[in-house]
């Protein structure tokens, strides 16, 4: 492919220029490559219903506490 080639022809139809311009925003962000994306802390709400650190006690009000945030 030499310089004065273009990256890619319109075969059938005449576009407009905005369908030209979404045409090659959509190829440019399709050719980028993919980035990880950022992890996220989970809220207080969502920690409270994941098994914590600290072992759950067990004797007497247990089943209580053992749906408390901790």
């Amino acid at each position: 492919m030499s310089a004065d080639e273009p990256l890619f022809r319109v075969v059938r139809g005449v576009p407009t220029a905005e369908e030209l311009a979404a045409l090659v925003g959509a190829v440019l962000v399709r050719s980028r490559p993919a980035s990880a994306p950022t992890p996220v802390a989970p809220s207080t709400w969502a920690r409270s219903g994941r098994p914590g650190t600290t072992p759950l006690a067990a004797g007497p009000g247990a089943w209580r506490t053992s749906g408390l945030p901790r």
